[in-house]
């Protein structure tokens, strides 16, 4: 049999007997908390999936643009764009592994030696072409594994990608809801402040008549002052929100949304929120499937350091050629064919301690994976009992609310009589003004909540909802 006949077998040979070392990938099973939530039997919550594009429950044309400009425009969304083109360039690079290579080299020269006949210097002309080719078996999966472990990665980044949207559509709607909640409770700043100073004022017209006293007027007084002392940091944090917004969104702060500006009341979602179960939420989140993706990379990797132990197999090929500058070539040509094999027993120290590393990694990697899991979960249940706590806290304030109103009505009306001193009216303002504070606080507070926990359960980009 002719040699290059030879190599054709055993390169036959070798790629149907090609087996993979290192451990089959498997995902994880029996992952805890796969049911219904613990804490969903507590508010208005319903068993349906939540939607990808979530901030469109709330039915606020300005929300779902702001979440639109944030999701094409926001830089942090752009950087997690050019990690994963630069990890599909690597899987790329990795597979053409599978693909032979080529190199090709020329020369020319002009030499000056004796003519071995005469004696005497003479010049001569020399030039040289050749082709090698070589390809690696993969014999024992050390590409297969490099290429899996790669695709892997490149799955990590597609979910890294997709937590970075999921928290800049959550972080949108939230800086969104408190440029609103500061509008609504500086709303309501100025209508205590308009109502402190008509006490105020009545205060010093019973005194001109007679009947008040400068105590009442120094507490009206000092009343009003105090609620006009709340509205700056109330602006201040409407315009921390605004600014936040505009960078969300890929603009400067001075290029701040106005139409968020001009919002006066938080966005609110009155229906039940659909929030599907424990299995679900595991296969909706992005951070579990980047979790998973890189323990399948971290598994992957234990293979790769495993076929370091045995021998590496290239079949190759080389047809070279020479003759005089710019003559026929063709007439001295050599040629080769045949296997290289290459293996570094019987030192497999470094081999084996390679393999450990792998292996500790995606004992890491598995680790990272099942926190994630209950990392989830935890944020999820916390989100709902909040939420639900929060809505319970605004009822509560809705019905202070309207009793500290009646109180106000009615210590007005006996101090008119005389029954009471304007002290009991003052107190009864403060009260309110408190209490009308709160549940300006807790309505934000319950959209925030909602945020949260709409972000918890991995909502916020899919390819319908952009």
């Amino acid at each position: 049999m002719k040699p290059w006949r030879s190599a054709l077998a055993l390169s036959a040979a070798a790629l149907l007997s090609a087996c993979a070392v290192g451990p089959d990938y498997r995902a994880p099973a029996n992952t805890p908390g796969q049911g219904a939530f613990v804490a969903a039997a507590q508010g208005p919550f319903s068993a349906e999936q939540p939607p990808g594009d979530w901030w469109r429950l709330y039915q606020d044309p300005t929300l779902d643009g702001l979440v639109a400009d944030a999701l094409a425009n926001n830089r942090d969304i752009a950087v997690a764009t050019a990690n994963l083109a630069q990890v599909r360039a690597i899987l790329s690079e990795a597979r053409t592994a599978r693909l032979p290579g080529t190199q090709v080299t020329g020369s020319a020269a002009r030499v000056r030696q004796p003519n071995p006949l005469t004696g005497q210097a003479m010049e001569i002309d020399t030039s040289s072409l050749g082709l090698d080719v070589s390809y690696e078996v993969d014999l024992f999966g050390r590409v297969g594994r490099s290429i899996e472990a790669a695709r892997a990665e490149t799955q990590a980044a597609e979910a890294a990608l997709e937590v970075v949207r999921v928290s800049v559509a959550a972080e949108t709607a939230r800086a969104y809801a408190d440029a609103c909640g500061a509008n609504a409770q500086l709303a309501v700043a100025q209508r205590t402040v308009g109502v402190q100073q008509e006490s105020a004022q009545l205060t010093q017209t019973i005194l001109r008549a007679g009947r008040g006293t400068g105590l009442d007027v120094a507490s009206a007084n000092a009343q009003l002052e105090s609620t006009r002392a709340s509205i700056p940091p109330l602006e201040a944090a409407r315009d921390a929100a605004l600014f936040r917004l505009a960078v969300l969104t890929g603009r400067p702060p001075a290029e701040a949304s106005t139409a968020a500006r001009a919002c006066l009341r938080p966005p609110q979602i009155v229906s039940p929120i659909p929030v599907g179960d424990g299995a679900a939420l595991l296969r909706r989140r992005p951070d579990v499937r980047q979790a998973e993706r890189r323990l399948a990379a971290s598994t992957a990797r234990i293979g790769v350091a495993t076929a370091s132990l045995y021998p590496s197999i290239s079949l190759g090929g080389s047809i070279a050629t020479a003759g005089g500058m710019f003559q026929e070539f063709g007439d001295d040509y050599q040629f080769s064919v045949g296997p290289l094999i290459s293996w570094t027993f019987p030192n497999i120290l470094a081999a084996r301690a390679r393999i450990a590393q792998a292996g500790a990694a995606a004992e890491g990697a598995l680790a990272t994976f099942e926190q994630t899991n209950l990392v989830a979960l935890q944020e999820t249940e916390t989100a709902l009992s909040a939420y639900a706590r929060e809505l319970d806290r605004r009822n509560a304030l809705r019905r202070a609310r309207d009793q500290g109103a009646r109180a106000v009505e009615l210590s007005r009306l006996r101090y008119r009589e005389g029954a009471d001193s304007f002290l009991s009216v003052l107190d009864a303002e403060r009260t309110l003004a408190n209490l009308e504070a709160q549940l300006a606080q807790s309505e934000t507070a319950v959209t925030s909540t909602q945020i949260t926990l709409f972000k918890a359960l991995g909502g916020g980009w899919s390819q319908t909802a952009s």
